[in-house]
């Protein structure tokens, strides 16, 4: 049986939804790849790192296992692993730390796998040529509407498509937020029921800024749409303004306020805008409830194909899913090479 080896890079809910979801899948991989897959290292910002290479029982970890002198690019280049997964929280501003710890897996030709959107939104194009120079695979379908295959719908489903255009909604917070809101909800108590439900963070200003949502049409666009821009380069407002005053307007219109993310190409150049904005009866945007999110992605054959995520519990087992059918993937594209 060949044995497929994991670095977690980052061990929050993410880390250990993934981990666990491993162990519920072991007997399809056995059967499906003749593969077993093995956590040899761990690595946390608080804890530091745990290495085994004989393989981890993340049900047994404990604090005590990790040593605080091993960091990330420590686990990283010890090369005791053939997939490196990504999981650390998203610095918007910068891409980093993460670019620098999938750069330096890629140079030592391993596979990435990132649930982490920074490095795609900032280094996209850099990461992927330094893939292919290594012969390795660089995956990161978790980045955007968690394990919704969206880039992989485009590249496998869509081949020989030309992506004109995107639009959606794809920050789950703002749209609850909203969706609240309309039942009257206050904006501060509509925060706080979505922190008490678990997906709203403790500064949810990201998301609220619009700064999550330009993260990600960032991302879909340099992937979909073969463009090199930046969350920077994104005309990007918040909701931080919309007032009942202006839910209840648009009410009598028949209308809804949905963040809406679009994406296009003028006179050449790459436009992206988030924004709020009005959106008609009849319209996909008007139906989306609560924590739900969709992308429509516009080609110059098939028209405007559309993924819809919907509400889903525990949500953390999407965004886990997304790293797990990377794994799939590359056991699919590269089962020659595991060992």
């Amino acid at each position: 049986m060949n044995r497929i080896r994991i670095a977690l890079i980052g061990y929050g809910n993410v880390g250990k939804a993934f981990a666990e979801m491993l162990l519920r899948k072991k007997d399809y991989l056995r059967e499906t790849f003749d593969t077993e897959a093995v956590i040899t290292a761990i690595c946390t910002r608080r804890l530091g790192g745990c290495l085994q290479p004989e393989g981890i029982d993340t049900k047994a970890l404990t604090d005590d296992m990790f040593d605080r002198s091993l960091d990330a690019l420590a686990i990283i280049g010890s090369g005791e692993y053939d997939v490196m997964a990504e999981l650390t929280p998203i610095d918007i501003m910068t891409g980093q730390p993460a670019t620098d710890h999938i750069r330096k897996a890629l140079s030592l030709e391993k596979h990435v796998i990132t649930a982490n959107k920074g490095p795609v939104a900032w280094h996209y194009r850099e990461l992927r040529d330094l893939a292919k120079e290594k012969g390795v695979s660089f995956c990161h379908e978790a980045t955007v509407m968690d394990g919704v295959p969206v880039y992989n719908l485009a590249k496998e489903n869509l081949m020989g498509c030309r992506v004109t255009a995107l639009e959606g909604i794809l920050n789950a917070t703002t749209n609850f937020i909203l969706s609240e809101m309309e039942k009257g909800v206050s904006f501060e108590d509509a925060i706080q029921e979505g922190r008490r439900q678990g997906f709203v963070e403790a500064d949810p200003g990201m998301d609220i800024d619009g700064w999550d949502a330009s993260a990600k049409l960032t991302a879909l666009m340099n992937v979909l749409m073969d463009v090199q821009i930046t969350p920077m380069d994104i005309r990007r407002t918040g909701i931080g303004e919309v007032t009942p005053e202006d839910i209840e307007a648009a009410k009598r219109q028949g209308k809804r306020i949905k963040l809406l993310c679009r994406g296009w190409i003028e006179d050449g150049k790459p436009v992206g805008v988030v924004e709020p904005a009005l959106v008609e009866e009849g319209s996909l945007a008007l139906t989306m409830e609560g924590t739900a999110s969709y992308v429509t992605i516009y080609t110059d054959l098939m028209g405007g194909v559309t993924v819809i995520e919907h509400p889903f519990e525990p949500e953390i087992d999407h965004t886990a899913y997304g790293v797990l059918s990377d794994l799939l993937r590359i056991l699919t594209d590269h089962s020659r090479s595991v060992q």
